[in-house]
């Protein structure tokens, strides 16, 4: 396996002074070591990773240096504009490293809102005509292809994918991850959420994590999951906007977001949409921990910006912020009436069970089920 203080290392000795990127739970070993041993000056966890490939244009058209790029496979929607019209050779050819975690490899079981992605990866990636390698899994092996893949963003002054599979990066208990002192898990405020819905409530819940929390709390409480909830297990940042499209839809039915702050930072320009749309039946509840703590615990601006200051700015009607049980549970009650758009800030512990489950239903029967119920 790949020793990750190695390829650092390698990376710093082929003039990389830039690390950005969006954390994977593939790459979780690098970026870990990125938090805890790179300058704050030389590694940035970036909002997508279409910033992430503008801050190394950036990093490049000030100090000729190259970046490299780290991102699950599923960003490169995101980085596919940058990419095309910016760093391309027949823009402004700009040369950086992709370091892509490749979730669905072919071949390998995965979360079925991997699947696509992964039977994609390296066909995307020849299409947008970049010339891409596979990350051997031993230490010495992988420094040679990040030797050789520089040199070839340098020589074609053009980005160049470092393909990573799964079980690449060894893991070590050295690079510890970010925590906070706020006792309430993530989990115990959705199930006291949940406790406050009424039956004709409408819930879309984000990507990782969240959507699997909230589905077991449904399944510990009847034994199933619930028709009420969209489980959004992929598309990270959109949960938001496929709630407002509810909301629009069924004016006299409640709809409940379960964001999360770096699913909220990935496209935080969504706040202002809601807030000029203000629909009256929008209640948007975001758990921030301050960490990607789904893919391993890297920290966000989640702790760094005002995010029910943020949604008053936008147009919210009503933005507060909860930090323990009580306060959740008295705030709750007094938004029941209130008139939306609502943003309700929940800051929670970045500590999740081991042992938690993955929803049971198929993709499609949690749409059906949902169409079926904002029916009735």
């Amino acid at each position: 396996m790949v020793d990750p203080a190695a390829f650092y290392e390698s990376a710093k000795g082929c003039d990389v002074g830039l690390f950005a990127g969006v954390p994977d739970s593939l790459l979780k070993e690098f970026c870990a070591y990125l938090s805890q041993c790179a300058g704050p000056d030389e590694h940035v966890v970036v909002a997508n990773e279409g910033a992430g490939i503008a801050l190394a244009s950036g990093h490049y058209l000030s100090s000729s240096g190259i970046a490299l790029v780290y991102m699950q496979n599923s960003g490169l929607g995101n980085a596919v504009n940058p990419l095309l019209s910016l760093t391309c050779r027949d823009v402004y050819a700009i040369p950086l490293i992709m370091l892509i975690g490749w979730r669905g490899e072919t071949g390998t079981n995965d979360e079925p809102q991997h699947l696509a992605q992964g039977r994609l990866t390296l066909p995307l990636l020849e299409t947008l005509g970049i010339p891409q390698r596979l990350l051997p899994r031993d230490t010495t092996g992988a420094v040679e292809c990040l030797e050789e893949s520089v040199s070839t963003a340098k020589s074609l002054s053009a980005p160049v994918a470092i393909v990573v599979r799964r079980d690449t990066f060894v893991g070590t208990s050295d690079y510890a991850v970010v925590s906070n002192g706020y006792e309430m898990s993530r989990e115990e405020a959705i199930s006291l959420i949940v406790e406050n819905l009424d039956d004709r409530d409408a819930l879309v819940s984000t990507t990782g994590k969240v959507s699997r929390e909230l589905y077991e709390c449904r399944r510990l409480r009847s034994g199933v999951g619930s028709e009420q909830d969209f489980l959004a297990v992929g598309s990270m940042g959109h949960a938001s906007q496929i709630a407002l499209g509810v909301a629009l839809a069924q004016p006299e039915r409640r709809v409940y977001c379960l964001d999360g702050d770096g699913a909220l930072i990935m496209h935080l320009g969504s706040l202002a949409i809601i807030g000029s749309r203000a629909p009256r039946n929008f209640v948007h509840v975001v758990l921030n921990n301050g960490c990607h703590e789904s893919v391993g615990g890297q920290p966000t601006a989640g702790f760094d910006i005002d995010v029910p200051q943020i949604a008053k700015a936008c147009g919210y009607r009503t933005t507060i912020s909860a930090t323990s049980l009580p306060e959740l549970r008295t705030l709750l009650k007094s938004m029941s009436n209130e008139e939306g758009p609502c943003l309700l800030e929940v800051r929670v512990s970045s500590d999740s069970r081991k042992e938690l489950g993955r929803p049971e239903p198929s993709l499609l029967e949690n749409r059906n089920r949902f169409m079926k119920f904002l029916q009735q």
